[in-house]
């Protein structure tokens, strides 16, 4: 009875291999844990943390500009895109380094003062965001994401703190020689007020403020309380 089952025992042998290559489905793999990435393996908290803010506060200006190009729309008219959303996707969605050449490509600072100059006939929401966008991004040393070996100066972005607060005190009050304000913002003499823009800038002093906190005690630097007297700190 053994010798008769030999042969059977030779064609299982033989179709092993063949089982082994059939079509089978493949076990399904366990999700990703969410906003994973490889590269998160070189990074320390803090490097999440920067990030994480660093994405924060753009949201907020994102809010803001778009706040005030609702409240301004005559702007719009002086911008070279129709619409608050394109103007939006051009500012933030594209990878352009803040440079605009209805700007002259200016960044910083001087961006912003040209938002608040009576002379610029363009665009002053794109001014002044562009100018927001590129001082804050050089607050991060120009990075988006932050590895081991990456570090951040906290004055500077301690000032940039600073220079959002002189922006929100330079909206309410700042105005041309008509007497006119360069952009409408926070709405506060009338029935409904309107002070959705000084929140806005409060979120972003405040992320700023604590980022810098942060980083001056990992990196063991001090901070110098500076006094502006109405002038944009250097970042």
């Amino acid at each position: 009875m053994m010798a008769a089952c030999r042969p059977w025992g030779a064609v299982l042998l033989l179709c092993l291999p063949l089982w082994g290559c059939s079509p089978t489905r493949a076990p399904a793999k366990e999700p990703a844990t969410a906003g994973f990435e490889l590269t998160d393996v070189a990074k320390t908290d803090l490097n999440l943390f920067l990030e994480t803010n660093r994405r924060e506060v753009m949201g907020h200006l994102r809010t803001l500009v778009d706040k005030l190009y609702q409240r301004n729309p005559f702007q719009l008219r002086r911008s070279r895109l129709p619409s608050r959303p394109d103007n939006l996707q051009r500012m933030f969605d594209r990878f352009h380094n803040w440079k605009f050449s209805e700007l002259n490509d200016i960044t910083g600072v001087d961006c912003i003062q040209l938002a608040f100059d009576e002379t610029f006939q363009g665009d002053r929401v794109l001014a002044l965001g562009a100018g927001l966008g590129s001082m804050l991004q050089a607050s991060y040393n120009n990075k988006r994401e932050f590895y081991v070996l990456d570090s951040l100066d906290p004055q500077k972005l301690y000032n940039s703190a600073r220079n959002l607060e002189l922006v929100a005190w330079k909206l309410s009050r700042t105005r041309t020689s008509q007497g006119e304000l360069f952009l409408l913002s926070n709405e506060v003499n009338s029935p409904t007020p309107n002070l959705s823009f000084e929140r806005q800038f409060g979120k972003m002093i405040a992320i700023q403020d604590s980022t810098a906190r942060v980083v001056a005690q990992k990196t063991r630097r001090l901070i110098k309380d500076t006094l502006q007297f109405l002038v944009f700190l250097p970042i």
